[in-house]
């Protein structure tokens, strides 16, 4: 191990879905190639997650309580069934009682919640928190920030320059740090068959990431095209989505991230129809690690992902026609296997995980090192808890 000394760090994951394969979504995946990372570099990784998650111990007292729907029809990326947020900040706090505790061996918090309360945890026990944003400003996740005040040893890192200018008109700035991606799990892809055009749509199914503007695009060109990802909004997928398929239009499910990668590898463009301010779009870095051109909506930090890639093309949301044409020349120009290997090449010296997760582990030990917790931060802490009532019914609400 080459990092300077071994931390003891608590990976806070987003709480909605469990961390495991097949992936929620990117952000599940990025969280659960942290901690994979972490632990292989040698530190020592607790990860406090939704109940079924990966890398969970036995210490239940670390797990997160996961979205109970009464129906699947009610099922949703974007709410939460009733009582669940109460319970998520009793969690919280639960888990922020045991940070005070002396025999809590922490040294960083690595956050990626979208639940405010691990935020104020820095101000609260005086540990260190690196919360990342991975989203568009949340109203908890700003309140909390704000809350924690200049003073307490704490530090955001976002995805790209223009999440964190989102946040930043909210007051909250950040560092970027852009995601990464496994070139070992995301291998380079021998493309189509000959005479086959085979293009590739995946992610969350639900009505931001519009795949049903991708199949449009698809019928325009008269390409094949398969679908893959989670069924993240039940209504729309069955409104929106299904009845447009058949006719060599196929959703095959969602992947583990061998057949994903299988899938994308093989494909001859992929397309990515962001209708809402995306923030990152790992889709994008990993289909272009597979050596497979990448059609996209510049939404977001879409334009900002891609700038300067070979095997891309930006074109305006929705305008569908704009993007079949686009991902018809790129299916033509990127077929043999040195152009695949170029895009491959590209995407690793941009988006390595080896060289982002690095640079967030220094941060991590920075952190760490600046602000070592002492029994005096410990009983700043405690004043703090008593103090944060009003805060906790602002983000729990």
């Amino acid at each position: 191990m080459t990092a300077r000394r071994r931390l003891r760090v608590l990976v806070v994951a987003p709480e909605r879905h469990a961390l495991r394969q097949p992936h929620a979504g990117g952000l599940e995946a990025v969280v659960w190639n942290r901690v994979r990372w972490l632990r292989g570099r040698g530190h020592d990784v607790q990860l406090c997650a939704a109940d079924g998650s990966d890398f969970l111990g036995a210490d239940t007292g670390l797990h997160l309580p996961r979205p109970r729907w009464h129906r699947s029809l009610d099922a949703s990326d974007t709410e939460f069934p009733e009582g669940h947020r109460r319970l998520m900040t009793d969690a919280f706090d639960r888990i922020r009682d045991r940070l005070v505790h002396p025999a809590t061996g922490v040294d960083v918090v690595d956050n990626h919640s979208l639940h405010g309360a691990p935020i104020l945890w820095s101000r609260e026990t005086g540990i260190p928190v690196v919360t990342t944003l991975h989203t568009p400003p949340l109203p908890a996740m700003v309140v909390a920030a704000h809350a924690a005040g200049p003073d307490a040893p704490h530090r955001f890192l976002a995805v790209s320059r223009f999440t964190a200018g989102a946040w930043a008109a909210e007051g909250v700035d950040a560092f970027v740090f852009p995601n990464g991606v496994d070139g070992a799990q995301w291998q380079l892809g021998p493309g189509p068959r000959r005479g086959e055009e085979s293009w590739v749509w995946f992610g969350r199914i639900v009505p931001e990431k519009a795949p049903h503007l991708a199949i449009r695009a698809a019928r325009l060109a008269r390409a094949r095209l398969r679908l893959a990802g989670r069924i993240g909004d039940l209504t729309y997928f069955t409104e929106e989505v299904e009845p447009l398929l058949g006719d060599g239009i196929e959703y095959v499910g969602a992947l583990r991230q061998p057949a994903l990668s299988a899938l994308v590898g093989s494909s001859s463009v992929a397309l990515v129809t962001p209708v809402w301010s995306e923030p990152f779009g790992l889709v994008v870095a990993e289909a272009l690690m597979t050596g497979t051109p990448v059609a996209a909506f510049d939404s977001g930090g879409i334009s900002e992902v891609l700038r300067g890639m070979p095997g891309t093309a930006i074109v305006r949301a929705p305008e569908v026609e704009t993007l079949a044409r686009a991902a018809v020349a790129l299916a033509r120009r990127v077929r043999s296997g040195s152009a695949r290997r170029g895009l491959r090449a590209a995407a690793v010296r941009r988006y390595s995980i080896e060289q982002r997760q690095r640079e967030v582990e220094r941060v991590l030990m920075m952190c760490a090192d600046s602000a070592p917790v002492s029994p005096a931060l410990r009983a700043a802490g405690a004043v703090a808890l008593a103090e944060r009532d009003a805060v906790t019914e602002a983000i729990g609400a």
